[in-house]
């Protein structure tokens, strides 16, 4: 890949051409420029940076230039903040009819909702979803049936195709049950079976455009260049087919003003993609003369008032919302003691109990982590409320599965539980506690505080490795029935938590970094325990925990 200066130098003068007062703007041929607005990864970030209200005044602006002005959207829109989740998208839907977006495809957080709320969101946008390579194989009608392969608009005389492309990781970076019947087939595919099967999907619709008389080709994708993508990323694509004039891409957050790529045909197409939230406005330009350019607008100080207005409002629901009642619980689910001494990170408590079994419900896993540093508020006996779940796991993690052996799970066990002590003090936090010290679900054991630490850490503190005498003993996974049974080190069980154990390595439990992914960066931590709680509890906590559950016993 290269930079094309010329490229970035047309876009300077258009910037300049766009900003001109309007007095001085002149006609002919740049009145007749085709300009695509678009946007990526935005992640429900509303009104920061740029802003969505922002987005609508620079949109208004380059209508006063041309008539031929189009805002795209290339993923993940509407999940990444609680605005999102509280409204399961619709909010962010509402948001983008409201600055006027015409075309958008669906990112794989797109999915995070589940298959019949997506349908939902996609008879509620005004803006026309694309998606050439969402394949459905179920039975009876297909719950995305309105998602096109491609849209054609005319500009004048001019046709330009717009091919929507979803990443295949959709499936493994959101819930795979999604994507599942009820009987744990899949019935939807991504034409993933292969790079070479994705790229022939792709050239098949860009050659329909051009039958159909498209005068330019833009591939809105949400693919990503990030190394562990491949074959599936943007730059894969492009260098597999022929025929595509750009590609505005998403996925992998990347900035890119303008890169240019060679095609199969050895031909220039131009990638570009704006980052994260609104931090950037992407902008491609199609002159009358047939000149393309990309690039990026990385600040814009004007607000369009009537879009401003809409997101108060808008965040005015939302405020209402999170104090919405979405269950009942007849026991307190605490992080301390009765004394109110803090035990979350020190001992099991009915609350860490909670949410490791939220976890390893809704990903269908054998074990589940929740560290203890990441439960930050008790919910109280009563009525819970959106506001309160999303106290509780504050920071936005995302859910994750990995294949793990069982000795990595005897090492992390031991790492988290080295600085536990027989007792835990009187009052204030638990001596000897740890934010690593994990809830677990799926298992039980025994912590043998009379035997010192072997773990050793780096100077950084994370894992090295931990010596013949543990602390950590009789070890037992959860069966189907009901029974425990021994973990046996050589075999391989699934474990359910979230990126910053898992992918990052937090707490300096680094053991699960290289594993394989089931599950890579699904719901956030606190929509796990929405969704536990009215999906698989009927809303209701009952007394089942009402204490600790003996599943880490301390002597």
């Amino acid at each position: 890949m290269k930079r094309n200066a010329t490229k970035m130098i047309l876009l300077l003068l258009t910037l300049a051409f766009l900003l001109l007062p309007l007095g001085g703007c002149t006609t002919g041929e740049q009145a007749q420029d085709i300009v695509v607005l678009y946007t990526n990864d935005v992640h429900c970030v509303v009104d920061t940076d740029i802003g969505y209200a922002g987005l609508a005044a620079y949109k208004n602006r380059c209508q006063q230039k041309t008539p031929y002005v189009t805002l795209v959207d290339c993923g993940d829109a509407l999940q990444g903040a609680a605005i999102g989740t509280v409204s399961e998208g619709a909010y962010l839907v509402e948001i983008m009819n409201q600055v006027g977006y015409d075309l958008a495809v669906l990112g794989n957080h797109e999915f995070d909702y589940g298959m019949e709320q997506l349908a939902v969101l996609l008879a509620q946008s005004t803006a026309q979803y694309l998606g050439c390579n969402l394949r459905y194989t179920g039975e009876g009608e297909n719950p995305l049936a309105a998602l096109k392969p491609y849209e054609i608009l005319a500009y004048g005389d001019v046709k330009v195709a717009f091919v929507g492309v979803s990443t295949p990781e959709s499936i493994v970076k959101s819930t795979p049950a999604y994507f599942m019947d009820a009987t744990g087939q899949f019935i939807y595919d991504f034409y993933g079976q292969s790079g070479d099967t994705l790229y022939a999907q792709v050239q098949q619709t860009v050659d329909q455009c051009r039958q159909a008389g498209a005068d330019y080709v833009i591939v809105l994708s949400h693919l990503g260049d990030d190394e562990t993508s491949a074959p599936f990323r943007s730059t894969d694509l492009i260098a597999a087919t022929s025929g595509i004039d750009a590609v505005l891409d998403g996925h992998s957050h990347s900035v890119i003003p303008c890169d240019v790529v060679k095609n199969k045909m050895e031909e220039d197409v131009l990638l570009s993609s704006t980052g994260a939230g609104l931090t950037n406005i992407g902008q491609l330009v199609i002159t009358a003369g047939g000149n393309l350019s990309l690039g990026l607008i990385g600040s814009y100080p004007e607000i369009e008032s009537e879009t401003d207005a809409f997101i108060k409002e808008i965040q005015s629901r939302y405020e209402t919302v999170l104090e919405q009642v979405v269950g009942q619980t007849d026991v307190t689910l605490t992080t301390c003691s009765e004394s109110g001494v803090r035990l979350i990170r020190n001992r099991e408590t009915n609350l860490g109990d909670f949410c490791a079994d939220a976890y390893r419900a809704v990903a269908g896993a054998d074990i589940a982590f929740v560290n203890g540093g990441g439960v930050r508020a008790d919910l109280p006996a009563g009525d819970i409320t959106y506001g309160g779940l999303i106290a509780v796991h504050p920071y936005g993690n995302t859910l994750c599965v990995a294949e793990v052996t069982g000795q990595e799970i005897l090492d992390t066990l031991e790492m988290a539980s080295r600085s536990v002590l027989a007792e835990i003090g009187g009052e204030g936090n638990a001596v000897g506690e740890n934010g690593g010290f994990l809830q677990v679900s799926g298992l039980r054991y025994t912590v043998d505080t009379s035997i010192p630490t072997t773990v050793e850490v780096d100077r950084n503190g994370m894992f090295v490795r931990c010596g013949a005498n543990r602390r950590v003993k009789d070890v037992q996974v959860l069966q189907d029935d009901g029974s425990y049974l021994p973990l046996t080190p050589e075999d391989t069980y699934t474990l359910a938590s979230h990126n910053y154990l898992i992918k990052q390595g937090g707490d300096g439990l680094n053991l699960f970094m290289d594993n394989p992914l089931l599950l890579d960066e699904g719901m956030l931590d606190y929509q796990v325990l929405i969704t536990y709680l009215t999906d698989y509890l009927g809303s209701a906590v009952g007394h089942v925990y009402a204490a600790p559950q003996n599943r880490i016993v301390v002597e």
